[in-house]
């Protein structure tokens, strides 16, 4: 039988996997770099937690995650055309002996068994919205294009900061890498504008990881994303997770399942939500298997981490794609 690292890169490899990847089991984020043990970030329920960049994120109850705050006062970047007056980095200065923590915790991973994986969120694109606001962020892209490209940079280059001091101490070799690029609809810049502003930036940032030893990368988009996909694996992409229903995944697999793998599947919304049942789970797990197959496709929930809103809704979606593997690769 493979271990679960092995497991992984034969899927994703075009290899011979012994069963399904079951969701998030092959990797084991190290959640300990001092700056993310510092930086603010709320709890579910909790609401108006400013982080080190100065955005007011809430986690209200029965969502997936924190979002941010845009009330007037609480914007960070008030003018786009003086970024540079209000989008301040965070500092990432930090002791040897604030690094025993994160370099401890990836020790004790059995690197044979899981990866030791590197975790960033909000990505660039999604960083730039929380910095402004989505609306004023989309009209940008069209009324002032160099300021944003140069915001971009600028935001890219602090988090090379992090992935060069993550790399040097904790060496992971697996990146899990949050952006979401679109709505479950569309895209929420065209292609050929994401290829703009964000293709070669992404292409420096995975290929710096890529550089410094971290075998698989895999981005994060709970979306649709197919008219991406080329730009995904341009960017050096291993594993797209997140992908939903509203996304061919059948023709995305037949057409790029030989250079990037699809990670999702099952609609979080599908079964997480209240008075959940594992009937439903069942249901939506067998569909998603027999329908994408064992080839470059990975079960899972869409939701970006091995949770789930609503209590036990991701574990009875593992125990049944444990049944699954028994079934189909028996």
């Amino acid at each position: 039988m493979l271990t679960k690292r092995q497991n992984l890169l034969e899927t994703i490899r075009g290899g011979s996997p012994d069963r399904f990847v079951n969701q998030f089991e092959y990797m084991d984020i190290v959640y300990s770099h001092p700056f993310d043990l510092q930086d603010p970030y709320p709890a579910y329920g909790q609401h108006n937690v400013t982080n080190s960049w100065g955005v007011t994120l809430s986690w209200p109850e029965g969502t997936p995650g924190g979002f941010p705050v845009h009330t007037p006062e609480k914007i960070v970047c008030k003018d786009i055309e003086e970024w540079k007056k209000y989008v301040k980095a965070p500092a990432m200065a930090f002791t040897e002996e604030q690094w025993e923590t994160a370099i401890k915790d990836a020790e004790a991973i059995d690197r044979r068994e899981k990866f030791v994986t590197a975790f960033m969120a909000p990505g660039i694109f999604e960083r730039c919205h929380y910095l402004m606001k989505i609306e004023e962020c989309m009209t940008a892209f069209y009324t002032n294009p160099d300021e944003m490209k140069d915001m971009i940079k600028y935001i890219a280059e602090w988090e090379l900061t992090w992935a060069d001091q993550m790399c040097a101490h904790v060496h992971p070799d697996c990146l899990f890498h949050h952006d979401d690029w679109g709505t479950q609809i569309s895209t929420f810049i065209s292609p050929d504008m994401f290829a703009e502003f964000y293709l070669d930036i992404y292409k420096e940032v995975y290929g710096f990881y890529k550089d410094h030893g971290v075998e698989v990368i895999v981005h994060h988009s709970d979306s649709y994303a197919e008219t991406l996909v080329p730009y995904m694996i341009e960017m050096g992409i291993d594993i797209w997770q997140g992908v939903m229903t509203t996304n061919n995944i059948p023709e995305m697999i037949k057409k790029y399942g030989d250079k990037i793998t699809f990670q999702g599947g099952i609609n979080s919304a599908s079964v997480d939500h209240p008075g959940w049942t594992k009937e439903e789970a069942a249901r939506e797990v067998r569909r998603a298997c027999t329908e994408y197959g064992k080839k470059a496709f990975i079960p899972n929930l869409s939701q970006g981490g091995d949770f789930s809103t609503f209590e036990g809704v991701y574990e009875a979606v593992s125990e049944e794609i444990d049944k699954m593997s028994k079934e189909m690769f028996a």
